[in-house]
């Protein structure tokens, strides 16, 4: 029996006192506040839906740079949970804030240029002062997540290629157009990351949509995938409770969607691509 690990769920606290909203960019995010969801209700939904551990993303379009909740949250379930937080990349001091968020039990950190309430922003990405904040992950051996569309690509590869050290994970594949359907010349710029080693790609919901529209379909955009960068350096993320639908539901959606790859493949996908990135999962 597989142990399948989520990297991409969500949590959000029930006590606005203790945990204060402060979104990024200054506007909260819709889901957050329609579909809040707490860590004690996050383990409900892994236990009902099979999923053994998480790794927790932190919502900035909630707390902004805060990562109290999360880091606190998964410190209740050590056992089953690592958090993943967010923190300001060209801050004078971001060094010392990132060692001391990793004493407090952060696994991981995201970068958040854009999505549900900001066009994508790649600049943060390339600029030279954030490139301190990649020296301490390379030091720490924590790894980092990109939110960010095509657009911010090219500085993907740059960070990749600056930060050999530093695993990367794109959320959402960066988000391809994959509706033209194979040989998916659309995607070219995100497969075009595939000859870097340290360059994983999250699987979420997103994309489980996205392969039944148009000339799309799972059976020629996930194997594809698997050829060019190996299914050890993808892994599932549900975006719960962001993406609608139940955790159950949404895992079984992406079970679907990649039934037609191996079962090692599988394997990797939903259990040891995590593992590898956030070993207190293992």
């Amino acid at each position: 029996m597989m142990n399948i690990i989520d990297i991409h769920p969500h949590i959000i606290s029930d006590d606005e006192t203790r945990y204060p909203p402060a979104p990024l960019f200054g506007k909260r995010s819709e889901w957050s506040q329609e579909r809040p969801n707490t860590v004690e209700a996050l383990i409900e939904a892994m236990d009902e839906a099979g999923v053994a551990k998480a790794a927790v993303v932190h919502s900035s379009t909630t707390y902004g740079f805060d990562n109290s909740y999360v880091v606190d949250g998964c410190n209740q379930y050590k056992d089953r949970l690592a958090a993943v937080g967010s923190v300001d990349m060209l801050a004078d001091d971001v060094q010392a804030v990132i060692v001391s968020w990793a004493a407090r039990g952060l696994a991981g950190l995201r970068i958040f240029t854009g999505g549900s309430t900001k066009d994508f922003d790649p600049s943060e990405l390339d600029n030279p002062k954030s490139f301190r904040a990649w020296e301490m992950l390379a030091e720490l051996k924590l790894p980092m997540c990109i939110q960010t569309g095509p657009v911010g690509l090219p500085q993907v590869r740059m960070l990749a290629e600056k930060f050999p050290g530093v695993n990367i994970i794109l959320d959402h594949l960066g988000r391809p157009d994959v509706l033209d359907g194979p040989p998916y010349a659309n995607a070219a710029s995100l497969f075009a990351l595939a000859d870097l080693p340290n360059i994983y790609l999250k699987l979420t919901p997103r994309i489980f949509g996205d392969v039944k529209k148009d000339k799309a379909s799972a059976e020629t955009f996930f194997p594809r995938v698997v050829e060019a960068f190996g299914a050890e350096r993808l892994a599932w993320g549900s975006n719960f409770p962001t993406s609608p639908g139940t955790l159950k539901e949404i895992l079984a959606n992406a079970e679907e969607g990649l039934a037609c790859l191996s079962e090692k493949d599988r394997g990797w996908i939903f259990s040891k691509t995590a593992q590898k990135l956030y070993p207190d999962l293992s």
